[in-house]
């Protein structure tokens, strides 16, 4: 595996700085609530950590109470250690229905010794397929790592530890469905996908390994809060509010983007965009176009 550069460090700290204006820390008691798996799932250390568990019985899972239009939502999690193959943490901001869009982090587990997968897709109005996956250039299992979703009305940008990792530009314009019109809430599961989560499903959940954990810790959304259709127009006004519609917040700087490149020249294993044969040669039309 390729080494971050000195000059990658220094512009690590850099964009950190950046991406952590405005923090806005918020308690689990008093943002989230679970949804399936209670028996298994715990808020502790005041509110600021959760933890989900999946066993042979059930998985657990918890969302937010406001649903967000734009903004900036983080949060450190430490994923399922030793063999979490067959497993699957979801981290996600989705609204709800057929027409749904939905911007994804999935950690796909592995056996002990293998890396993790992170895989992120985006849907827009129900259309999905747009999936790349990396691997992570550290062990996520020894230790809490920020997994920060930063979304605004110009182009939505996955952050591992301030580091970009993908970027989805908005192309409306051009006919490319964009996450813009619908509020969107704050999911994380922790189930079993052994039927497709880890080489394709050839290697299953090891029951004996259960019960597995992942933690969370330091949730915050710093995200305009979604109050209907009449959020559209509020949440994407260029306001001093709404910060992250400032122009510097359109598009990764020079540093970023070298990040970026970083990352995506030595982790990462698929991209949807370059997968000819799934497309038949007909390419999702972002694919031709800049995204960062």
């Amino acid at each position: 595996m390729a080494r971050l550069p000195v000059l990658l460090i220094a512009l690590f700290f850099f964009s950190a700085a950046s991406v952590d204006r405005c923090r806005v820390e918020a308690s689990f008691w008093d943002s989230t609530y679970f949804t399936w798996g209670t028996q298994h799932a715990s808020v502790y250390n005041n509110g600021n950590d959760a933890q989900l568990v999946l066993d042979k019985i059930s998985g657990s899972a918890f969302q937010t109470k406001s649903a967000y239009l734009f903004g900036t939502i983080e949060m450190l999690i430490k994923l399922v250690p030793g063999n979490s193959a067959g497993t699957v943490t979801a981290y996600y901001l989705s609204s709800t229905g057929p027409e749904h869009d939905e911007i994804d982090f999935e950690f796909l587990g592995n056996v002990s010794g293998q890396p993790y997968i992170i895989h992120t897709n985006i849907f827009t109005q129900g259309i999905g397929n747009r999936e790349q996956q990396f691997y992570p250039w550290f062990d996520p299992t020894d230790n809490f790592h920020n997994y920060t979703i930063h979304w605004n009305p110009t182009e939505v940008v996955w952050y591992v530890d301030s580091i970009p990792i993908r970027v989805f530009r908005n192309y409306e314009s051009q006919g490319v469905g964009y996450p813009n019109q619908q509020g969107m809430r704050v999911y994380s599961s922790l189930w079993n996908a052994d039927d497709w989560a880890t080489r394709g499903g050839l290697v299953k959940t090891d029951w004996s390994c259960a019960p597995f954990v992942a933690q969370f810790r330091n949730f915050q959304d710093r995200a305009c809060k979604w109050y209907g259709p009449g959020s559209i127009s509020q949440c994407a006004a260029e306001t001093a509010e709404n910060w992250y519609t400032s122009p510097a917040y359109g598009q990764l700087s020079n540093a970023q983007q070298g990040q970026m490149k970083w990352v995506r020249d030595n982790y990462m294993i698929y991209d949807y965009c370059k997968d000819t044969t799934r497309f038949n040669w007909n390419m999702p039309p972002e694919c031709s176009k800049p995204q960062y």
